[in-house]
């Protein structure tokens, strides 16, 4: 068993490591197929090599070259560590700063197999959500942060560490990039070259940013979801009794169970892989577990009738759910789902991120690497049926939203009737969840605020979750009814986060809060570190999907309708002004949520030690972090950021945000075009 010390020791070389292959005991990514050349093949190879001494390669090329041929990537799985991934406490990190042990911490908790989807691959979830794209790169890492001082920043391209460089005490300790690649060549294809080139990578959002949380971010995200789309669909905040149907249970979407039972819902949840169906179960997050459409129907109606909250996971395609749902209503006339969704990962349709109704599990996982072509095919009649349940229910008074996981964006490529009648080109025949539902959240300021506790102290976690629940009761007092709502809603949450048992890897919580909120909520856990209230420092970070940190014109911004959507401004503004406004580390990435190509998107963390310096950082960062995208989105035309900004302005004399003058005679134009 190797220690902390020993990962962060560089590549062990003398003697290698013993190759241990795949542990078949863990989940693994699926085959991947990117039809390189022989030529292409062998600049794989050699870029692979070039990590270790020439006297290793005759040893490494072997072994490499089976990997590439076998598994369409080469993950280097002989430098894979032995020691439990997890995260540590942050004072067992071998290292020279603080900061430096925070993202060891936070690179650790994301390869931990409770928390990642594929670990061995270095998949945190969706599929291919990459931390690094090989495991010489994670130990390159771990030695240079446990060597980094305070004047040195680590730079990353896209997994791999080009160095530490000097730089200043103020600065970040780590920039990362993934994925930027130059846009005429960002299409799915080009990007399965060079991910197995080794020369680029998909780090979905928090993946690749070392901050992800597990699915608790999820589960909070989705709960508000739920409830608020009870509330404009339903008109109603009870959803006893009322069905939601969705699919997935894997990476991100596993929250959606927990999700669901914690809005009170009846929550029917369908899995095609049974690895994470089992999970989820055993972790409680799932109630119950059938193979059988009988006893889903069943469970329904018994459910319906006692209005007793319930997450059912169904083992089997969502597409045969949607259409048994179909037949029990032309059947018997009664609909037996209010609210549906999907969170499939369709971002990655054809390489294991949507599994076709027509082929079993095993059968579809076989197709898409000997035949990618068929495959492809396949799923989009997949689709289409999929669009085709869900239309007759949506017709018969079912609610549907895209959960930004760009089901609505391939079923449209598929051929499925999507279409919506004189839409814009980033509106469907169903909302997005930003366009209907979360939208008006973001543009309000509120948006997925997170942090963790890097002693690992279930203690310490308790402390943050009364200071944050205060600071919110605080504020709540003093705002209108709209943004009381919303703190409403996180009070409610935070209060019974505990009660709920959401932790799955480090101890951290998330709650969506505004501009005012978050600040303030930094400020007292950082004044509870220096007062020895919470016993080790906090890193505070948020998802990238937020207020600010993302442009993707079917998700984030899907519901911002000058013609910008398309643009990515505020995602590459949000990077640059959050690294000099005093974060540890920044991230910026191509892809995430909707797919590689569709979405420019990025993320911080921040480490709270109790000092009066971290309480100036904080203060700046997270101000211009909420702020920068509640005036783009102002700028857009949205009210609710007009306001938002607007009242912002007024608090802080110092911001100057140039405000738009709507057109308000439509006749000016018509006038004018005609003229």
């Amino acid at each position: 068993m190797s220690s902390l010390k020993d990962i962060c020791s560089g590549l062990p070389l003398d003697p290698l490591p013993p190759n241990r292959g795949r542990d078949p005991s863990l989940p693994h990514a699926p085959i991947r197929t990117p039809n390189l050349t022989a030529e292409e093949e062998r600049l794989a190879l050699r870029n692979a090599l070039r990590y270790f001494p020439p006297s290793h390669h005759a040893t490494l090329a072997l072994e490499f070259a089976q990997e590439l041929r076998q598994y369409g990537h080469i993950y280097m799985y002989r430098f894979c560590p032995t020691l439990r991934m997890r995260a540590y406490p942050i004072d067992q990190y071998p290292c020279r700063t603080r900061q430096a042990a925070s993202i060891m911490l936070m690179i650790m908790n994301n390869l931990d197999p409770a928390v990642a989807q594929f670990p061995q691959e270095l998949v945190t979830y969706g599929g291919n959500g990459q931390v690094f794209s090989n495991w010489a790169q994670f130990r390159l890492v771990m030695h240079y942060l446990s060597e980094m001082t305070e004047d040195q920043t680590l730079v990353m391209y896209s997994g791999h560490p080009m160095g530490l460089f000097p730089s200043l005490p103020s600065s970040p300790r780590a920039i990362i990039t993934n994925g930027m690649v130059i846009p005429n060549y960002s299409s799915r294809p080009q990007y399965e070259k060079m991910f197995a080139l080794g020369v680029s990578m998909y780090g979905q959002m928090t993946a690749g940013s070392y901050c992800y949380i597990g699915p608790q971010g999820i589960v909070h995200g989705t709960m508000l979801t739920v409830l608020n789309a009870g509330r404009r669909y339903l008109g109603s905040d009870d959803l006893a009794g009322r069905v939601f149907v969705t699919s997935g249970l894997g990476g991100m979407s596993g929250a959606q169970a927990k999700a669901a039972v914690i809005s009170g819902c009846i929550g029917i949840i369908a899995e095609v892989d049974e690895a994470p169906l089992r999970k989820r179960h055993e972790q409680g997050w799932l109630m119950e577990v059938t193979s059988s459409l009988e006893q889903c129907i069943k469970r329904i109606r018994e459910a319906k009738k006692s209005k007793t909250p319930l997450s059912m996971g169904y083992h089997g395609n969502i597409v045969d759910l949607w259409e048994r749902l179909v037949q029990e209503h032309e059947r018997t006339g009664e609909l037996l789902v209010d609210l549906g969704s999907d969170q499939t990962s369709l971002h990655n349709p054809f390489n294991g991120g949507y599994y076709p109704v027509q082929l079993s599990f095993g059968q579809a996982n076989q197709l898409m690497t000997t035949d990618p072509h068929r495959f492809k095919t396949v799923v989009q009649d997949s689709l289409q049926r999929h669009v085709k349940a869900i239309n007759k229910l949506a017709d018969a008074g079912m609610f549907f939203w895209d959960y930004g996981n760009a089901f609505l964006l391939e079923a449209q490529r598929a051929g499925a009737e999507v279409e919506k009648m004189g839409g814009g080109a980033t509106e469907f025949r169903y909302p997005s969840y930003v366009q209907h539902i979360m939208g008006d959240i973001f543009s309000l300021g509120f948006g997925p605020f997170r942090w963790v506790c890097t002693s690992g102290d279930p203690q310490d976690l308790a402390a943050t979750d009364n200071i944050a629940a205060n600071v919110l009761e605080q504020i709540s007092a003093s705002v209108n009814d709209r943004i009381r709502q919303q703190y409403s809603d996180n009070i409610r949450w935070i209060k019974e986060a505990g009660k709920h048992k959401m932790v799955v890897g480090s101890q951290a919580r998330i709650l969506y809060s505004d501009q005012r909120g978050r600040v303030s909520i930094a400020l007292a856990i950082n004044k509870a570190v220096a007062d020895g209230r919470v016993s080790a420092p906090v890193v505070i970070s948020r998802d990238h999907h937020d207020v600010s940190g993302t442009d993707s014109p079917f998700r984030e911004t899907s519901n911002v309708y000058d013609g910008s959507a398309f643009c990515a401004d505020m995602a590459v503004h949000n990077f640059v002004g959050d690294a000099f406004r005093g974060a540890t580390w920044v991230s910026l990435h191509n892809g995430g949520g909707v797919g590689w190509g569709e979405v420019i998107n990025g993320g911080f963390g921040l480490l709270l030690d109790g000092s009066d310096e971290a309480a100036r950082r904080a203060s700046l960062m997270l101000n211009w972090d909420v702020s920068n995208g509640v005036a783009r989105r102002c700028w857009s035309g949205n009210a609710n950021a007009y306001e938002t900004i607007q009242r912002t302005m007024e608090e802080n004399r110092q911001l100057r945000v140039t405000m738009p003058f709507p057109v308000q005679d439509e006749h000016v134009l018509e006038r004018a075009l005609q003229g």
